[in-house]
C-alpha cells in the first residue's frame, strides 16, 4: 500500500481545530476518519483497520491516555501520535510510557507533523522488508536466490545482481502480475522518494529487463505515475 493511502483515525474533541487537521492530511492523500471523543474513538478503531492513531489527551468521556492504552492491548504496532496542549514533562513521560510513538505539542508546525507521520509509515516499509524471510523464487524459466543475489535462467549459469538490482527484483516478484508502487520501492530500497532517487531507479528498472529479456514471456510494464508490473 502506498503511503499516501494510509488510513489515520483523528480522536480531537475541537471540532475546528479537528477538520482542519482531517482537510491537511486529505490534502496530502491520506485517508482520514475523525472521532470526538474517546469512547467514539476506540469504537472506531475496533470497527475498522487503522494504519495511525493521531490522539488529543484532554478529551470528555475517556482521555486520550486511557484510550492509547486501550488501542495498545489491542493492536501492539499501529502507531500512535499524541497531538496535545499538554506540555509538561510528566505527561510527555506518560506518553512514552504508555507506547506512543511521539508526542507532538499544540501549536505545531503541520509541515513538521506531516514529515513525523511520513517518517513512521517509512520506517514500517523498511521493516516489511526485512522480515520477510523467503529468498528462493521461481517464475517463468527463472529462479532467484535473494540471500545470494543470484538470477539464473534455465539452470544455466548464475548472474550476481547488486544489492539494489537484488532487492528491486524481489519486490518485483512479490507482486508478480500486479502493481510494484514506485513510492514504496524507493522508501524500501532508496530510503527516499524524491526526483533524483525516483530517476535512479529507473535505470534498475532498465538492467533488471535486460536480465529479464531471456525469456520473452516476461515483461515489465511501466504504470504512468504509479509505479511497475511484473507480468508473466
Amino acid at each position: 500500500m502506498s503511503i499516501k493511502r494510509k488510513k489515520i483515525l483523528i480522536v480531537e474533541d475541537d471540532p475546528n481545530f479537528g477538520s482542519i487537521l482531517v482537510d491537511f492530511l486529505r490534502l496530502h492523500s491520506f485517508k482520514v476518519t475523525l472521532s470526538k471523543n474517546g469512547i467514539d474513538g476506540l469504537k472506531k478503531f475496533k470497527s475498522q483497520n487503522f494504519d495511525m492513531c493521531i490522539l488529543d489527551i484532554m478529551m470528555p468521556f475517556k482521555d486520550g491516555f486511557t484510550l492509547a492504552k486501550e488501542i495498545r492491548n489491542l493492536n501492539y504496532n499501529v502507531p500512535i501520535i499524541f497531538l496535545t496542549a499538554k506540555s509538561l514533562k510528566d505527561d510527555v513521560v506518560k506518553g512514552f510510557k504508555i507506547g506512543a510513538d511521539d508526542y507532538i505539542i499544540k501549536p505545531f508546525d503541520s509541515d513538521i507533523l506531516l514529515l513525523k507521520i511520513k517518517s513512521h509509515f517509512k520506517r514500517n516499509f523498511r521493516s516489511t522488508l526485512i522480515e520477510n524471510k523467503k529468498t528462493n523464487y521461481k517464475f517463468s524459466k527463472f529462479t532467484f536466490d535473494s540471500k545470494l543475489r543470484q538470477l539464473i535462467f534455465n539452470n544455466g549459469k548464475p548472474v550476481t545482481l547488486s544489492p539494489k538490482e537484488s532487492d528491486l527484483l524481489q519486490l518485483l516478484i512479490e507482486n508478480i502480475n500486479d502493481l510494484t508502487s514506485r513510492e514504496e520501492a524507493l522508501i524500501k530500497i532508496w530510503k527516499d522518494d524524491n526526483y533524483f532517487t525516483s530517476r535512479s531507479m529507473d535505470v534498475y528498472i532498465t538492467k533488471i529487463r535486460k536480465y529479464l529479456s531471456k525469456d520473452p514471456s516476461i515483461k515489465i510494464d511501466n504504470i504512468h505515475g504509479k509505479g511497475f508490473k511484473l507480468s508473466i
